[in-house]
């Protein structure tokens, strides 16, 4: 039976960990929350008490984490030391380029073979086991890294070498965050307007504005039910995760030279609507902002 190590089970983590389990791989999971380790346990994996632990006899290797300091210390101090130098490392984190490469370099150099593959999807995919995972990695080691992110995923795409992945998820999230503003003035100009909210989404969506922002995860309540706009915009893709990611695409773009005046604007608005208290609130739920009611 294969078996999986992974290391990180919060909103995404918990959901995808739970996939390889109804894959029939065995889980040995590892997170400082008791909660999410008990959580695990119902689910049929088999708690940690530490990541060095979780990764010992592994065959795969899977983390899912905050930020790249937290990647490269866990990488550094527990997977490298404790992993078998067979195991596939996988990194499912959405973290800086750099760091990115410095871990899978790191990994390299002592015979591991790594992967950065950050997912798009958010908490519904994650747990329905259909995300899409952008892959920066050996072309030769591609096909392994496939078969370790399946019973997680919708797509599996090969992005090129180390820190592609991580490239491809900070220039997708940078076009997320302004398209889905772009749709939140859209709305707010269209009720200003006395245009009744459904017919606009009923016309957009079948007109030259339509975009997965409006069509999959419409920001007004009521054109799409899954949507986190009908929960009260809990759940989903929490605005400071928005932030972060539009952080880290400014940062890119300024190492890279690279002209983003939208991706800045976008990072200021969601700043704004973080520090009014929106942090732990889905990201469309910034409409509220925009309409003066946050």
């Amino acid at each position: 039976m294969t078996r999986v190590a992974f290391i990180g089970l919060g909103n995404m983590g918990s959901g995808m960990a739970a996939n390889q389990v109804k894959a029939g791989r065995e889980v040995v999971a590892f997170d400082l929350s008791k909660e999410a380790l008990a959580r695990a346990a119902e689910q049929g994996m088999t708690g940690a008490s530490s990541a060095s632990e979780a990764v010992k006899d592994a065959d795969i290797v899977v983390t899912m984490l905050p930020a790249g300091s937290h990647v490269s210390s866990v990488y550094m101090e527990a997977i490298l030391p404790n992993a078998r130098k067979d195991a596939l490392l996988v990194d499912c984190s959405t973290i800086d380029v750099d760091s990115a490469r410095t871990v899978a370099r790191d990994a390299s150099m002592q015979g591991f073979r790594a992967a950065d593959a950050p997912v798009s999807g958010g908490t519904a995919a994650a747990s329905g086991g259909t995300l899409t995972f952008m892959v920066g990695c050996r072309e030769q080691d591609f096909a392994e890294f496939e078969q370790a992110l399946k019973p997680m995923a919708k797509a599996v795409i090969h992005a090129g070498a180390s820190g592609a992945g991580q490239a491809a998820k900070i220039c997708n999230n940078m076009l997320l965050g302004i398209s889905m503003i772009g749709v939140c003035e859209a709305f707010v100009l269209a009720e200003r307007l006395g245009l009744d909210a459904r017919k606009f989404f009923d016309i957009a969506s079948n007109a030259s504005g339509q975009c997965w922002s409006l069509t999959s995860y419409c920001p007004w309540p009521g054109p799409v039910p899954a949507a986190p706009s009908n929960r009260g915009y809990e759940g989903g893709f929490a605005a400071a995760m928005m932030l972060k990611d539009l952080k880290l695409a400014q940062d890119a773009a300024e190492m890279a030279g690279a002209p983003t005046p939208l991706g800045g604007a976008a990072e200021a608005l969601f700043d704004e609507f973080v520090q009014r208290g929106g942090a732990a609130r889905d990201f469309s739920g910034i409409i509220e902002m925009l309409r003066g009611k946050a």
